[in-house]
């Protein structure tokens, strides 16, 4: 079992973005990708999700030996794949705790078997039953430190930027991926929200035995969530890959020796 990249090149509007990435990721397993603004990062994120914009010219990505290419954005959800976005959208009138029982009882097949056994036109038939589902969101919200009232909340309006990152890894929580996607988790938050939205990353990375790509600029998020794994990303390619150390270089030195080295190289 593993998230493998190969040789992945990618054009957004008729541009390249990424120009032959090759990554793997093993469960449980810890991978921090870091670069700096207009790298291509959540490019790559975006494509691994199946984002239609994104036009696959070159490469594979597969999970566990099949490629995902083939398949939609739901399809590879229900894989084993999961993105926590940058910035999650707010959706009035529809509260966290309704999208999340959606979303699982997808994710669990409830409403293909309501579709297939004639009954999804039935009322709530496609979602998993509400003593189940609520049994185990108050299981998350304890596991991840969470007030219940979150729940009753419209799905991101009015969250803070660190609400809506605990909001993210709740999800994460309930669909259980096998391989999580982090696209600047650390995006927009403060000290205290970034020690309690790492913490329940880890929390379910724990549990979960997920593996991680956490797509970041900056180290503070790696004081928390310490990374087996780091790469440098620049101009749509992995430039260096190493271990922990390597976000220590980066943060005495920023990208610009990154740039100058790839200069050089012409």
């Amino acid at each position: 079992m593993a998230l493998e990249i190969r040789n992945l090149h990618v054009k957004v509007d008729n541009e390249m973005i990424l120009k032959g990435v090759d990554l793997t990721i093993q469960p449980g397993e810890t991978h921090a990708l870091m670069g700096p603004n207009g790298s291509g990062k959540s490019t790559l994120s975006y494509t691994l999700m199946g984002h239609p914009k994104y036009e696959v010219v070159e490469g594979d990505v597969l999970l566990d030996g099949e490629s995902l290419l083939p398949l939609t954005t739901d399809a590879r959800a229900r894989q084993g794949l999961f993105l926590a976005m940058q910035y999650p959208v707010a959706v009035s009138g529809v509260s966290l705790y309704s999208f999340l029982h959606a979303a699982t009882s997808a994710m669990r097949g409830y409403t293909e078997k309501a579709r297939e056994s004639g009954r999804g036109g039935r009322f709530n038939a496609h979602l998993m039953p509400a003593r189940e589902f609520r049994k185990e969101v108050n299981e998350k919200l304890e596991l991840l430190k969470m007030d219940p009232a979150f729940l009753r909340r419209y799905l991101n309006e009015g969250f803070s930027g660190g609400e809506k990152k605990r909001a993210e890894i709740l999800q994460m929580a309930l669909l259980q991926p096998q391989f999580a996607i982090l696209d600047e988790t650390d995006s927009g938050l403060d000290i205290d929200a970034l020690r309690i939205v790492a913490e329940g990353i880890n929390t379910v990375q724990k549990e979960l035995d997920v593996g991680l790509l956490i797509i970041t600029h900056y180290q503070r998020i790696l004081n928390y969530i310490h990374p087996d794994v780091v790469h440098i990303f620049y101009e749509g390619r992995i430039f260096q890959t190493g271990g922990p150390q390597l976000v220590e270089t980066l943060e005495a030195k920023g990208y610009d020796w990154v740039r100058a080295e790839v200069a050089a190289k012409g």
